[in-house]
């Protein structure tokens, strides 16, 4: 369930040869300090796939910008995986014929949540595929968008095992998701000043690894601190900038994983000794720093300092994912 939209009921029909529909979808952070594995906000940085239902049965998969050269290119491949999940939670066949055109932007194992982008990506598609209403959501119909979003946030999320990038990437903006045991979505209305700047480093750093030294319980002290800087982070977020500072303080994961990625460590110190919101984006080892337009700047010259780092503002779309075309 989700408070994003009521939704409407969505009928179902099995995708003709020849059905093709064109998606996007944006890069996104987790956690943002103390929000882990609940909060993310989306990032200006966005993939795109095409997918055709062909003939000829088999799966083809074109992948060109990141991760070119590096990811499968078959059935294994995250966006068909997601795809396939989807038509089976709609109760349709996948189609036994399948090509997809992947042109990526979003930089993979660096903490932009690129495996959650690769889920939406194919959960949308095939939603897309599956749905002749899809063409209302394409048109700019709320409702349509919220009852079709609402199936690519539950398989998304399914997929990862949490909806911190999933669903900042299915509905843009920030988003507070749990899992507990249903899923629940909301958006958070962003302050109109509140900006965002990533630092993203050549190093990779699997998910996995990263998550492999964190502990499997901390203490109720702990626990109580994190619980209260996740409210303060959210109020930051939505009514008062000034609060980011205090509001991103982490005590439960990034010291934790420090010396899986010192560098990144070393300038969220140097940027919040300045006055600026840094934490780790996701899993790292990118770095996330919350600001606002006025500071934007100033944050920017102090990541700069350090070499080895792409220092961009993508924004902060207030849509996420999104059907650019499709033909049933």
């Amino acid at each position: 369930m989700s408070p994003v939209g009521e939704g409407v009921p969505l009928t179902w029909e099995q995708p003709r040869v020849g059905a093709q529909v064109a998606v996007r979808v944006p890069a996104s952070s987790a956690n943002l300090g103390p929000g882990f594995d609940s909060v993310g906000i989306a990032l200006g940085v966005w993939d795109e796939c095409v997918v055709t239902v062909v003939e000829e049965p088999g799966v083809v998969v074109e992948v060109h910008g990141e991760g070119a050269g590096a990811v499968p290119l078959d059935e294994t491949h995250l966006v068909v995986q997601a795809l396939t999940q989807v038509f089976a939670r709609i109760g349709l066949e996948r189609p036994a014929g399948l090509l997809l055109d992947c042109r990526n932007s979003v930089p993979h194992s660096r903490g932009l949540g690129s495996s959650a982008t690769a889920i939406v990506t194919g959960a949308l598609a095939g939603a897309a595929l599956g749905c002749p209403q899809v063409t209302a959501f394409a048109d700019g119909d709320d409702a349509v968008r919220d009852a079709i979003l609402e199936v690519v946030n539950e398989v998304a999320s399914a997929m990862e095992g949490h909806p911190d990038n999933a669903s900042a990437s299915v509905y843009g903006g920030a988003t507070v998701s749990v899992m507990t045991p249903e899923l629940m979505t909301t958006r958070l209305p962003l302050h109109a000043d509140l900006a965002v700047l990533v630092c993203v480093p050549s190093a990779r750093l699997s998910t996995a690894l990263a998550r492999s030294v964190l502990p499997d319980s901390v203490p109720l002290a702990v626990a109580a601190q994190s619980t209260a800087r996740g409210a303060l982070l959210v109020h930051a977020l939505t009514h008062d900038p000034g609060a980011l500072l205090a509001g991103t303080v982490d005590v439960l994961h990034q010291e934790q994983r420090r010396p899986s990625y010192p560098a990144a460590m070393a300038l969220v110190d140097r940027l919040r000794a300045r006055g600026h919101a840094a934490t780790i984006s996701g899993a790292g080892p990118s770095v996330l720093v919350l600001t606002t337009t006025g500071a934007l700047d100033g944050a920017r010259a102090v990541a700069q300092e350090s070499a080895g780092w792409d220092v961009i503002a993508p924004g902060v779309p207030s849509a996420g994912c999104a059907v650019d075309t499709v033909v049933h």
